[in-house]
């Protein structure tokens, strides 16, 4: 039954390419156009925190950026599939600030590849939060939407409300490091009565920029007893220090 309602959806609403309104075979792929412009991620990349290296000896002994050999982030490793760059961009625009949630179901099956293997060991996925005032304004949380479809797609059980931005950052794209840092500080924490014990959770979001976020996030997950805090996105930037 399942597959007859699948293949009836698909009939009706054929899917089309995560950039333009081609048609193609099923959902997560680009038209042939669209996909020669994506960048998809591959190694090298840093162990820890996934950003794309020049080169394979760029990477320390480790297997890790200079910045996260330096001062290692809240969380143990972290994915993407995309580098966020112009050709990206577009298509996790238009889903995060353009109604287009629709894109959810697509983006979640490209973010599959790149998070197999944390898909694989997560016992909960859970979503980077929106503060409420964005969220009414916005009126969904994109992170939301892919981490619903992941847990779909993989069984993994989720927690959307796990977390809370009791803070109203100022929108971080237009700050440093060091004041994404600052912004950050203590704005993100464990809902009242979550628990994450021994477990290993999965971080869910759009896009990763510094890391700054998803650091606040694996705090407050460790807070509330995670063991391991993974995190995968759509895309990353691919020279943060630039960002």
């Amino acid at each position: 039954m399942k597959t007859f309602l699948t293949q009836l959806l698909d009939t009706l609403l054929p899917p089309s390419c995560l950039a333009c309104d081609a048609q193609v075979a099923a959902d997560g792929q680009f038209c042939a156009a669209c996909f020669r412009r994506m960048n998809f991620i591959s190694a090298p990349f840093c162990e820890s925190c996934g950003v794309p290296l020049p080169f394979a000896g760029a990477a320390g002994e480790g297997g890790c950026c200079q910045r996260c050999e330096i001062s290692p982030p809240a969380f143990t490793q972290a994915r993407a599939a995309l580098r966020y760059d112009a050709a990206s961009r577009g298509v996790i625009t238009a889903f995060k600030y353009a109604d287009r949630t629709e894109a959810a179901r697509g983006i979640a099956q490209l973010m599959l590849r790149p998070g197999r293997e944390l898909l694989a060991r997560a016992d909960l996925l859970v979503p980077v939060p929106l503060h409420p005032a964005r969220l009414r304004w916005r009126c969904y949380n994109q992170a939301a939407l892919l981490t619903s479809r992941l847990s779909r797609l993989t069984g993994r059980p989720c927690a959307l409300d796990a977390l809370r931005r009791e803070k109203a950052t100022a929108p971080l794209e237009r700050l440093s490091r060091a004041g994404r840092e600052a912004e950050l500080a203590g704005a993100i924490v464990p809902r009242q009565g979550f628990t994450a014990t021994n477990q290993t959770v999965l971080l869910i979001d759009d896009v990763m920029t510094t890391g700054t976020t998803a650091n606040a996030c694996a705090l407050a997950l460790r807070a509330a007893g995670a063991a391991r805090v993974d995190v995968l996105t759509a895309a990353r930037v691919a020279d943060p220090s630039l960002a």
